[in-house]
């Protein structure tokens, strides 16, 4: 009690004292009136500015949504100790492999969402996301929350991709010229020329980046997928290194070579190089001379011309049998992009998304639910 009177008792000096001190400030002021004016006006000046900057004054509601993980998301909470990778075995068919041929730094959801999954059916693997946009010079990743997200992984790793090294030494070193940018499918027909290069010269497995990975795909060697009863389809690749059937796919790129055709050097390419390597006249599931071409519900269990189906909401009965026999689904992006997917629901795509990349669909959550908040 003695204590609290005391405290009382000294607030009330310094109260009484405040008056003093702001007698002498104004005898000051009007003894120096131009300098302390001017000194003043800066003062507020200054003070306004990083007022203004720090975005105190901004409405929360109208700024934009950040890209970082929420101070609950961490990389204990997603990532199991299981997918520790130091120390382990090595991985038995080499790295899996994802490509982005665009100067794009932002992944998108599906991008995040292929990588995390295959990062966890994959533990032993070194999961090797290459990127043309990323700087060789610079160490540090840009500051996104996929980034972010996929470091949490240990067997992720994320390099830029130098198309130059990548393609020396083979035939397409020479078909890789400036004025080869020009062409409308540029982009794509560079992620096809990337990825068979990758596979002869590494081996290993190759994914494009809408894919979403349900099962490990080591045992499916030397294979690739058929999408239809038509073509098969080079998003799915797994091959040892210098394989021959890969050195005919490069061959052919460059001696067939048509970048104005769609998926001429795509699906197309790997279409001509199996029927040439299989003396054959139509498409069909088989090992022909240790090239497997895998059943369409392997890796494309919903064909292209369905993939509104993703979109559309299944049981967990239907679901798993669908994908009784299937290691990844194919997206389809170029498709299926634009389509807006309702999280949470019971669509085919976000039930995917719940199962095999949950950090990523933590991260989906957390954004619709910000935005839903936004809007009210």
């Amino acid at each position: 009690m003695l204590a609290v009177s005391g405290e009382h008792a000294l607030a009330g000096e310094r109260m009484l004292r405040m008056p003093s001190c702001l007698l002498k400030l104004t005898r000051v002021v009007l003894s120096h009136k131009p300098c302390a004016l001017f000194i003043l006006i800066l003062g507020f000046v200054s003070f306004a500015y990083i007022k203004l900057y720090w975005g105190v004054w901004e409405d929360p509601k109208s700024r934009a949504p950040t890209y970082g993980l929420s101070a609950e998301t961490s990389c204990a909470h997603y990532v199991p100790s299981a997918l520790d990778i130091a120390g382990g075995p090595s991985p038995p068919t080499g790295n899996v492999f994802f490509v982005e041929t665009s100067e794009q730094t932002s992944p998108s959801y599906l991008f995040s969402c292929s990588v995390e999954s295959a990062a966890r059916t994959h533990p032993a693997s070194r999961i090797v996301l290459l990127m043309k946009g990323l700087a060789r010079e610079n160490a540090s990743l840009p500051k996104h929350w996929a980034f972010s997200l996929l470091s949490c992984f240990p067997n992720v790793e994320i390099r830029p991709l130098d198309l130059a090294e990548l393609f020396s030494g083979t035939p397409l070193a020479q078909w890789f010229l400036p004025q080869r940018q020009q062409e409308p499918h540029f982009l794509h027909v560079l992620s096809d020329a990337c990825r068979i290069v990758l596979m002869w010269k590494f081996g290993g497995i190759y994914l494009d980046t809408d894919f979403i990975v349900l099962k490990n795909l080591e045992n499916l060697t030397n294979a690739l997928g058929i999408q239809d009863d038509h073509e098969l389809n080079g998003a799915f690749l797994s091959f040892k290194a210098k394989h021959e059937f890969m050195e005919l796919c490069m061959q052919d790129f460059v001696q067939n070579y048509n970048g104005w055709a769609w998926g001429h050097q795509g699906p197309g390419l790997v279409t001509r190089v199996f029927k040439k390597w299989c003396s054959l006249r139509t498409i069909k599931s088989m090992n022909c001379k240790g090239v497997s071409a895998l059943a369409r519900e392997v890796v494309y269990p919903i064909p292209w011309q369905n993939w509104k189906k993703l979109f559309e909401a299944v049981s967990a009965l239907e679901l798993q049998k669908l994908l009784k026999n299937t290691y990844a689904v194919h997206v389809w992006n170029k498709l299926s992009h634009g389509t807006k997917l309702e999280i949470p629901s019971q669509a085919l795509l976000a039930q995917l998304y719940s199962q095999f990349c949950p950090a990523t669909y933590a991260k989906m959550k957390q954004d619709s639910e910000e935005l839903s908040r936004r809007a009210v």
